[in-house]
């Protein structure tokens, strides 16, 4: 479980806790929050628990954690816990492109990777889909809209797929016009109307970079034109997407909103057993809409459509521009439009690379967090 102490890892880990008779847990990794790492070590009783922040291992109280477990550190600890021989599936939950590291890892070691880490394809999804090809690992989504679409798919053959639309639920600012949203304060921006996720993808949600983020995702995991891709507005998030077929006929899969069952699925993939996440109450369920997403509001949407049909360095510049926009803008240094506009800018700054190495596609990501590093806030 790499990312243990996020919101995807805290709802992995219910999800172990219901299912612990299938499941065994190998190891952990966290950054910098050792005491709830600790906390999950004296639960689940690991064999590994791994630190990545050198202030966090040093600052790490050894006594804590139960004698069984041992502590590994950093990018070898993350490494060795992704490949070790006794691992059959890696739950990939790290945020950001911090997260690829591991993940390309678990994919060279043949792994199955249940991942959560979209930032993973969108950085390097033709190297990732390639390399988990030759050493035949699986790629299981955990986001629940490409879950849907796993699901929804099953076993039919791509030439049979006319298009997947990703369901939006329009994050806290749906219905806003754009003169609305440049006082937003990051207070606001993370009050979401369905979901309880971390700081982070709460923000591109609001934003709508997440949907943006998950359409080139979705390009790389389905091997599908970006053409063949489409988003739409679903306030109730309970549709989670549909899948198109060339016959005319649309499968949808729906639940609550509720990560442990895309969790689940993954880690059960392709059985189905009872867990512990909500069930879809039909009797409450008064009626769900739909409606097309504002784009000329939410600039961010479209940068996604223009990385999945442009492919090469774009994903790791929209990426971490993106990443380094909304920390700045939690920390009140940018407004809340000046993210699409950065990562707009940025993304139109750099020299395009059609197919570039992953050593040049982190020396892009350093560039590009630079680069945002120097704008300052709108008046």
């Amino acid at each position: 479980m790499l990312g243990s102490t996020g919101s995807i890892g805290t709802n992995t880990l219910d999800v172990l806790r219901h299912l612990d008779d299938r499941l065994e847990l190998v190891g952990l990794a966290a950054h910098s929050k050792w005491e709830l790492l600790a906390e999950q070590c004296r639960e689940f009783r690991p064999r590994y628990a791994v630190l990545t922040d050198p202030a966090a291992v040093k600052a790490a109280d050894r006594a804590l954690f139960p004698r069984e477990t041992e502590l590994l550190a950093g990018r070898d600890g993350v490494i060795a816990l992704a490949t070790h021989p006794d691992v059959d599936v890696v739950v990939s939950a790290v945020v950001g492109a911090a997260g690829l590291q591991g993940t390309w890892a678990a994919v060279d070691a043949g792994k199955s990777v249940a991942l959560a880490n979209k930032e993973t394809l969108v950085v390097a999804g033709p190297l990732v889909t390639e390399l988990a090809a030759r050493r035949k690992a699986r790629l299981l989504p955990v986001d629940s809209e490409h879950s849907a679409i796993l699901q929804a798919i099953g076993g039919c053959p791509q030439r049979e797929v006319a298009r997947v639309v990703l369901t939006a639920s329009g994050g806290p600012f749906r219905g806003k016009p754009a003169t609305e949203l440049e006082g937003v304060t990051p207070e606001q921006a993370l009050r979401h109307p369905t979901w309880q996720m971390g700081p982070k993808i709460t923000i591109d949600s609001a934003t709508l970079m997440n949907k943006a983020l998950e359409v080139i995702e979705a390009r790389w995991l389905f091997g599908l034109d970006p053409d063949r891709i489409d988003v739409i507005i679903h306030p109730e998030s309970v549709v989670h997407s549909f899948v198109e077929f060339v016959d005319g006929s649309v499968l949808a899969q729906l639940s609550p909103p509720d990560m442990r069952l895309p969790i689940q699925y993954a880690l059960t993939y392709p059985d189905r057993v009872p867990g512990p996440a909500k069930k879809l109450d039909w009797q409450a369920l008064a009626g769900l809409r739909f409606e097309q997403p504002d784009r000329e509001t939410f600039r961010a949407l479209e940068l996604g459509f223009e990385v999945a049909r442009r492919g090469g360095s774009c994903g790791a510049v929209l990426n971490a521009a993106n990443e380094a926009a909304v920390e700045r803008f939690l920390g009140g240094g940018l407004g809340f439009l000046d993210i699409a506009r950065c990562c707009r800018a940025v993304l139109d700054s750099h020299v395009y690379d059609p197919a570039p190495p992953v050593e040049r596609l982190l020396a892009l990501d350093r560039w590009a967090r630079q680069e945002v590093a120097r704008w300052t806030r709108s008046p």
